[in-house]
């Protein structure tokens, strides 16, 4: 055996093993093979927080096998995720098995400077012998990706493993020093997280807002007009004045208008007609994935991610953890031509659409999630089962929609004037399909009759409707997520163990509408934690944390 190769699960060794010769051997970690000891803090706070790495006693035996396939490779290849969770097991695999020798970068610090104290850690983590090791990285786990991955292996990234260090460390401080102070104060058994309390105080602060929320009534006016055919005009100005949405108070105010408009006539004051255009959207990130499931399967993110990973494993998707929303040349090219094969020239945009990721912590060298080659249609995979085909589906068509041109609609906009009033009446039609033949989304469609300036209309009757402002809603999955990742709250990979564990602990309950309500002892906890470790739970403190992490 020339090469080792180790990865982190038997489903992405066989489906890596499949592109390389008998002379490497793939083999699984299972995951992580050292960590925190489970039994006691493991960080010495005296010593600038180091960190003490036990192997758990399920990974003793692979450990010990994984030693005697390194003692016979003539190299070892660590072949984990690309992510600062995946380096970070890549590290404790070469710790664990005495691979290679770590360099750090000699730096002339102040002594006790946040940049010394790292670096002396860094030296510590060296490990002595020179037991030879690679480090390779892939998007995507095809045969060109793997084959280019061990053309240009690459060293640890320390940087990136003291930020998920950093990361464990603090997780570590916050539930280790806050949970006995809720058992204290509250009941036994109960733990705290940096991340999950900031999601529990977002949806015991959220049902606050709905408790606290008093309806407003108001009336909307619309009149049933006719040219050739019936359509609606919303009420939209009085003395040319706009409407607010909440002007009309009462019934009694209602009726006022509608007596105001007794025998009014209805003339076409304008019409605007336009041509107008709606653009795909961007292809999925980790987030967009876990919202875009949950809204139309109901999935939860723990079941999409699920799903990703072994769509991803076994060769079929991109890396499923990322906030980029980057795209490889060679994708937008497969896309190009399959696009122009299968839909005709005219569909594909006539140029490379790129996407500009919003989030300035996005890892922009990593990939969107996309189809591993674009022309693998849902259709032509027969292997999945029905769940994994619904994502596949899902990425397959969002992937190929964002590089399709817009869909494209004829816009009418009619103002019609009645008295001192007017009312404004809105069509549109589609008149090409664009990407939407890809990517159904909803949209709709309202013809309007073939309406001139200063027409005369037919007056068939007016409606006035009473409605009522409403609360805010509660957190769903999709709507957590997204509030999570505005805050800058968490990371692709935390979203889903997030809102699982907050659920787990019974802090956070589902109704029938899947939307998330605080239970009783989430309240608690909530408000004995806002209380006091107010820093702790602050969204702005836990943001900047994520921010000052990714800077490491």
């Amino acid at each position: 055996m020339k090469s080792l190769v180790i990865v982190e699960s038997p489903t992405k060794s066989r489906t890596i093993s499949k592109f390389l010769s008998k002379d490497y051997k793939v083999v699984a970690s299972f995951g992580h093979v050292r960590d925190l000891p489970k039994r006691e803090l493991g960080v010495d706070v005296e010593k600038n927080f180091e960190p003490k790495y036990v192997i758990p006693t399920k990974a003793r035996k692979l450990i010990t096998e994984l030693k005697k396939d390194s003692a016979k490779a003539d190299n070892t290849i660590l072949a984990t995720d690309e992510d600062r969770e995946g380096e970070a097991i890549a590290w404790h695999l070469a710790q664990a098995l005495g691979l290679g020798k770590f360099e750090t970068q000699s730096t002339v610090e102040p002594e006790g400077s946040p940049r010394r104290v790292q670096s002396e850690i860094n030296q510590k983590s060296k490990i002595q012998n020179s037991k030879p090791y690679q480090r390779i990285v892939f998007h995507e786990i095809t045969e060109n990706a793997i084959k280019k991955a061990l053309e240009n292996p690459r060293d640890i990234d320390m940087n990136m493993v003291n930020a998920q260090q950093a990361r464990r460390i603090l997780d570590r401080i916050v539930g280790y020093k806050l949970s006995p102070f809720l058992w204290k104060k509250v009941n036994k058994g109960l733990s705290a997280g940096r991340v999950q309390s900031v999601a529990v105080r977002l949806v015991v602060e959220r049902e606050r807002e709905i408790e606290k929320f008093i309806a407003t009534e108001y009336w909307g006016i619309e009149a049933l007009l006719k040219k050739d055919k019936e359509f609606l005009a919303s009420l939209i100005k009085k003395d040319n004045k706009s409407i607010d949405k909440l002007e009309i108070k009462n019934k009694l105010e209602a009726n006022k208008i509608l007596q105001d408009l007794n025998n009014a006539d209805y003339v076409v004051e304008s019409v605007e007609k336009k041509e107008t255009k709606r653009y795909p959207a961007p292809p999925f990130t980790t987030s967009t994935l876990q919202q875009a499931a949950s809204q139309r399967f109901g999935w939860s993110a723990k079941m999409t991610m699920s799903l990703a990973q072994r769509l991803y494993e076994e060769g079929n998707i991109t890396y499923h953890r990322t906030d980029s929303l980057n795209l490889s040349e060679t994708s937008m090219t497969g896309a190009k031509n399959f696009i122009s094969e299968k839909y005709g020239k005219n569909y594909w945009t006539g140029k490379f659409i790129k996407y500009i990721t919003k989030s300035r912590s996005a890892q922009e060298a990593h990939e969107a999630i996309r189809p591993a080659y674009a022309d693998r249609t849902p259709d032509s995979l027969k292997n999945l089962d029905a769940r994994q085909l619904k994502l596949y589906t899902l990425i397959w068509q969002r992937f190929i929609a964002c590089q399709i041109a817009p869909a494209l609609f004829d816009s009418v906009s009619a103002d019609i004037k009645a008295k001192k009033y007017t009312f404004r009446a809105n069509g549109q039609t589609l008149r090409f399909d664009g990407f939407l033949k890809v990517y159904p989304t909803k949209f709709e469609e309202k013809e309007l009759p073939d309406l001139e300036k200063n027409d005369k209309l037919d007056f068939v009757k007016l409606n006035s409707e009473q409605h009522f402002t409403e609360p805010p809603a509660r957190y769903n999955e999709a709507s957590l997520i997204k509030t999570l990742e505005k805050f800058g709250i968490g990371r692709p990979s935390t979203y889903a163990p997030t809102l699982a564990t907050i659920q787990d602990r019974n802090y956070v309950s589902k109704n029938d509408q899947k939307r998330f309500a605080p239970t009783e002892i989430g309240t608690v906890v909530n408000d004995v934690l806002v209380k006091n470790f107010p820093e702790v739970v602050d969204i702005d403190f836990t943001a900047k944390m994520e921010k000052e992490l990714d800077e490491v």
